[in-house]
């Protein structure tokens, strides 16, 4: 039976992740409050914060960046960085199909 967490992104019990999926605490608070489908859609936002940003993930302050961006994300404290991502019209931006 999969594990089952409160998301505090999408404001319901859903199916957990499967391993913390960043090191450290945030990795820990991640695993603890986050759901699958809140996790897959930080991974489509961040993907849009690295092609807008240019962020080359070698570099330790882009990495930063996004740990930080990832806890806001998540947890609040702060405005998100902003894309120029715009949804296609009547879709959800997760690029699947009715």
């Amino acid at each position: 039976m999969p594990r089952t967490v409160h998301c505090v992104k999408i404001g319901a019990e859903a199916e957990g992740l499967d391993r913390l999926p960043y090191p450290g605490a945030l990795g820990q608070r991640i695993y603890d409050n986050v759901s699958k489908a809140a996790w897959q859609q930080w991974l489509q936002h961040q993907t849009r914060l690295i092609n807008e940003y240019r962020l080359q993930l070698a570099d330790a302050e882009a990495r930063k960046f996004l740990a930080k961006e990832m806890e806001k994300y998540f947890f609040g404290g702060g405005e998100l960085a902003q894309t120029s991502y715009v949804p296609p019209p009547g879709g959800d931006g997760s690029g699947k199909t009715s």
